[in-house]
């Protein structure tokens, strides 16, 4: 099931359902990708209440409705809003909307944090000159970077060696802490694609390096443009990871090349924090990003990227 965030025409924002009705034309005689707003169901649904005093014992306000409070409510509540999807798209009494016709929006607007890994697929450390790490290098980016699928994001005027990644993100669902690796799958909610924009004067060309800054200016991590349910993706270490700039193909990669898998990502992180519903892991990124290309390529105004994961979608973002 994919699952989206859009913005309705009071500028509401809400969850909705991508799917695909073969028979059912828009005004223009199309078919294709359908939307069915699903927010009905996340209002309908009750917040248990043991959920609701562990987000208020951690200082976090329980959403009012959309993607975040649908992670919130936990997995049992995810699975009977899940069964209330599939019943309203095989009712087929239900009225969906063309997919084309709405502004999306982040799937998670304001995680709570995004936790990066750093050189996590073996081309990518070769690229850097670096051996792989015994441990995965975590790296944060700030959730006021996240930005909307097709947004255009401004290139900061002091900024000159702006760059892309194109990675798998996780997203959590669960209150994780101590996770074994046999376990780890079981606090994901879903996945998304994940753009991890840099300023690399900030991260190389300055000691010490200031590698969250870096990574988290205003628009630096597009994402979207859907929310993949984990139960759709048997395992994500068979995912296609690529990224193209102006059409050119950049990466190209396989998720099974990940040096730290997701499962061992999240063993590793929950050891030493804890991950709670809404947080994203960026499971990092392939070899073929600009700052390594002979000479190095690094983002223009006008640049258009493409992040794609297979069995997620692609996420377009222009750069100003």
């Amino acid at each position: 099931m994919k699952l989206l965030s859009y913005d309705d025409r009071d500028g509401m924002r809400r969850m909705a359902v991508l799917h695909r009705d073969r028979g059912d034309h828009d005004e223009h005689g199309d078919h294709g990708d359908r939307v069915t707003d699903v927010e009905d169901l996340i209002l309908g649904a009750t917040m248990p209440a043991e959920r609701a005093e562990r987000l208020q014992a951690r200082g976090i306000v329980p959403a009012s409705g959309g993607m975040l409070r649908w992670l919130q409510m936990g997995a049992p509540v995810r699975a009977s809003i899940a069964a209330a999807i599939r019943d309203r798209l095989t009712s087929g009494g239900h009225s969906s909307m063309p997919l084309s016709t709405l502004r999306l929006r982040a799937p998670v607007a304001r995680p709570g944090k995004i936790v990066a890994v750093g050189r996590n697929y073996a081309d990518h450390a070769k690229e850097t000159g670096l051996a792989p790490f015994e441990q995965p290098r975590i790296i944060a980016k700030l959730p006021s970077s996240v930005t909307d699928p097709g947004t255009v994001v401004l290139k900061p005027a002091a900024v000159q060696k702006m760059d892309f990644e194109a990675e798998l993100a996780v997203v959590i669902g669960e209150f994780a802490h101590d996770v074994s690796e046999h376990d780890a799958l079981h606090v994901v909610a879903g996945y998304t694609a994940l753009n991890d924009l840099s300023a690399r004067e900030f991260q190389f060309d300055v000691s010490p390096a200031q590698t969250t800054f870096a990574k988290s200016m205003d628009g630096f991590c597009p994402l979207g443009p859907v929310l993949v349910c984990a139960e759709a993706i048997a395992d994500p270490q068979q995912l296609r990871v690529r990224s193209w700039v102006n059409d050119v193909l950049m990466q190209d990669a396989s998720t099974a090349d990940m040096l730290f898998t997701v499962r061992v990502l999240i063993a590793y992180l929950t050891q030493f924090m804890t991950l709670e519903p809404g947080d994203i892991i960026a499971t990092g990124t392939p070899a073929g990003i600009g700052a390594f290309r002979t000479p190095p390529q690094w983002l223009q105004a006008g640049d258009r990227v493409r992040v794609e994961v297979s069995q997620i979608g692609v996420l377009e973002t222009v750069i100003g």
